[in-house]
């Protein structure tokens, strides 16, 4: 349709074909956009981006989240590449050492969870002052981050991503206010349903969890093709007054109390 013809972006945190990421990197270049790819150097060593850098004609530029340095770098390499200032950028980054480790959230290791701050929320404030400092995106441009409902309520196993979810909301929020006075640039956050990734396939209790909110949900969990497109929609120009919002992709998940399918699937666990 060419939702995003002629405009230039970032995708973060693209590792495979199951990232959502990477379905919103094609969907992008699908819609007529030119884009740069990144990832944390590790990453990059153990992912496939290079392959969908190949795919997408889009250069991998390595960069540390949490490093203001890789991150200005990644900015002005990508004007460069790109030819010009950006008009979108995915934020899709997450990880936890307590999480991975699975060690209970009453016992958490301190610098772990530190370090899940700064990788999976700070990063995203350090990503938004760079772009201020480099006057790196243009007006009317659109920066999203993928969030998770634990942001809001209590999910044991999520564990401290819960609270750097809730952070990264956060600073979405400020940086819409801030972007949006300056620059016209909205912000947002998109809270998706469960997803089978690489990394959230990873997190303890995953595919019962799945499960039960497939169930909950009236439309069942939301694809990551999906989240794909509704990211799209919200880069375009279709969107430009929808921002600071915590837009919930989730088939419906967010507001419902009981589904009865969810007694009936439990009880044909029981059985």
């Amino acid at each position: 349709m060419g939702l995003l013809e002629g405009k230039k972006g970032i995708i973060f945190g693209a590792l495979d074909e199951k990232s959502i990421a990477w379905k919103v990197a094609e969907q992008c270049v699908a819609e007529g956009a030119s884009i740069t790819l990144t990832n944390a150097p590790i990453a990059l060593r153990f992912g496939k981006i290079q392959e969908l850098g190949d795919k997408l004609n889009a250069e991998i530029i390595p960069a540390d989240a949490t490093s203001l340095e890789d991150l200005e770098n990644l900015l002005t390499k990508s004007m460069e590449t790109l030819g010009g200032k950006m008009d979108f950028m995915l934020h899709s980054i997450g990880m936890s050492f307590n999480v991975r480790k699975k060690r209970p959230y009453t016992n958490l290791k301190y610098e772990w969870m530190q370090k899940t701050f700064d990788v999976s929320a700070i990063s995203f404030h350090k990503l938004m002052q760079s772009t201020v400092k480099l006057d790196a995106i243009n007006e009317w441009g659109s920066v999203l981050a993928l969030t998770y409902i634990a942001a809001q309520r209590t999910f044991p196993d999520y564990s401290e991503m819960a609270e750097s979810k809730a952070l990264l909301e956060s600073f979405a929020r400020s940086f819409g206010f801030h972007l949006g006075a300056q620059k016209k640039v909205r912000v947002n956050t998109i809270s998706q349903s469960p997803t089978w990734t690489t990394a959230g396939s990873g997190v303890q209790g995953f595919k019962e969890f799945f499960d039960y909110a497939d169930q909950m949900s009236p439309l069942g969990n939301a694809p990551a093709e999906d989240c794909a497109n509704y990211c799209v929609s919200l880069f375009s120009d279709y969107t430009r007054y929808v921002t600071m919002q915590n837009l919930f992709h989730d088939g419906g998940f967010s507001n419902m109390g009981m589904n009865t399918a969810v007694l009936e699937w439990a009880k044909g666990l029981k059985d």
